[in-house]
């Protein structure tokens, strides 16, 4: 019976893993993304049921109170917020992932304090390890959190010295590491390097802007699973290793993609502060700021879509800020009673969060089947007869195949100037968050639609009908 029980714990770790990684595998697609959460999320209600059965669980009472607070704020959170700030939740999310881990740290080192016990090295080391990259993942994951939800400004903060301000603070992490490793019973340095960390994270994030996000996001979430893969070896749980290992490595393949996808290095992303100098609304790039654009209106906007056999709609940053991914499932839907094949172009690194876009069109009910990525659907474009971009820049900026001197000369771009016709929705000229104007807007075959893009969709919607 004694063995019995701890045996009995392994195996469900062992039941759990194979779930997680099962489940991992499922979230690799749009439509087998749900079933791949639930099935995570069982693995995860076996871990926690077995851990609490574990000897070394003292009080089931305060844990219970925890449960239940924080399954009252996770229910509450889940359904009110909305799909739009998926990113700011998914932030915060990362956030407590890594303050979790790094008070698992502290905690133990407290508990061997007080208890008088020597901290072997291997702990030591774990718990140093664990209070910095869960420190980072927390205040670094809150002010991405900031930045998206517009308390602080979302473009890149830099200032003068600052590299060197971060070099110094991690030394001095390093330095307070060094000293605890020799003298492990120090509690002011103990305190004082958690509270370095903690700085490390703002700094981590300040220089980094609103159109890198999905790129820091999938980064912080990795970090997140780093620190908890730390705090298992801290308190020597299997499942804790196991869990933090594959969301870090996930999370780490899943930055480098991102960073492909904008054909920039994870370098560049950190510390290069791109997009903190942009042009000015209407003006542009050499060549292209004294041409025109044809403008039309939501009745021949219309008439071209619902007279095409093909239309590719194409989201972007725009409609998720205007919410407007229920409209356009509905003029979608006119569209297709019409005859008109749609599909929808991703991008990977549309919107704020790695699936932004996805997630919003999985909200208005969107067939997963009409989704299409960047390598799938470009070679289709020629065929389309309209590209519908909608609050999309960058992305679709034909200047990253043609102009090798533009900043974002080689990215990966959905190729929508090869539609026969486009139409462009934006609230106005201004440029993306590369700071360039975009060359498409002044294609011979490109109209623009000024406005909101939920109001203009949904006028869209109204001139369709009356077709």
């Amino acid at each position: 019976m004694n063995t019995f029980i701890p045996t009995g714990i392994q195996l469900t770790y062992l039941v759990a893993a194979s779930l997680f990684i099962f489940g991992l595998k499922k979230l690799g697609s749009p439509a087998t993304a749900r079933n791949g959460n639930v099935i995570a999320a069982v693995g995860m209600l076996l871990a926690v049921v077995a851990t609490l059965l574990d000897q070394h669980v003292l009080n089931y009472e305060m844990i219970l109170v925890g449960l239940v607070i924080g399954s009252i704020i996770g229910a509450v959170a889940a359904y009110k917020v909305q799909m739009t700030e998926m990113p700011q939740m998914v932030g915060l999310l990362n956030g407590l992932g890594g303050a979790s881990s790094a008070l698992v740290a502290v905690a133990e080192f407290w508990r061997l304090l007080d208890a008088s016990q020597p901290i072997p090295l291997d702990i030591n080391i774990s718990m140093l390890l664990d209070v910095l990259i869960g420190g980072v993942t927390f205040t670094g994951s809150f002010l991405a959190f900031a930045k998206l939800q517009g308390l602080v400004s979302g473009t890149p903060i830099t200032f003068p010295l600052q590299q060197p301000v971060n070099l110094l603070l991690l030394g001095t992490y390093l330095a307070g590491s060094a000293y605890l490793i020799i003298s492990p019973d120090s509690l002011p340095v103990f305190l004082a390097v958690v509270a370095v960390s903690l700085v490390l994270g703002v700094m981590f994030v300040l220089p980094i802007g609103g159109g890198d996000m999905p790129v820091v996001i999938s980064l912080l979430n990795s970090l997140s699973g780093v620190a908890a893969a730390a705090a298992g070896f801290v308190v020597m749980n299997n499942m804790l290793i196991i869990a933090g290992a594959l969301v870090g490595a996930s999370g780490i393949i899943l930055t480098e993609i991102m960073c492909k996808a904008m054909n920039r290095s994870l370098f560049s992303v950190l510390f290069s502060a791109f997009g903190s100098v942009t042009t000015a609304s209407g003006g542009g790039a050499a060549g292209t700021s004294n041409q025109t654009v044809r403008s039309i209106d939501p009745e021949e906007g219309a008439m071209m879509l619902g007279y095409a056999r093909s239309v590719v709609i194409v989201p972007g940053y725009g409609m998720a800020v205007a919410q407007a991914q229920h409209s356009v499932r509905e003029l979608a839907d006119q569209l297709e009673r019409m005859g008109v094949d749609v599909k929808y172009a991703i991008h990977p690194v549309a919107g704020r969060m790695p699936g932004h876009m996805n997630v919003l069109l999985a909200e208005a009910n969107v067939p997963y089947t009409q989704l299409y990525d960047m390598e799938d659907i470009n070679p289709q474009f020629e065929q389309a007869d309209v590209a519908l971009v909608i609050g999309a820049n960058d992305v679709v900026n034909p200047a990253a195949r043609s102009d090798a001197n533009s900043p974002i000369y080689g990215m990966p771009i959905l190729e929508v100037d090869r539609a026969k016709q486009t139409i462009v929705i934006k609230r106005g000229m201004s440029a993306g968050f590369a700071g360039v104007d975009n060359e498409l807007f002044y294609k011979d075959k490109t109209t623009m639609l000024f406005g909101s893009a939920k109001d203009m969709v949904a006028k869209l919607v109204s001139e369709v009908k009356q077709l």
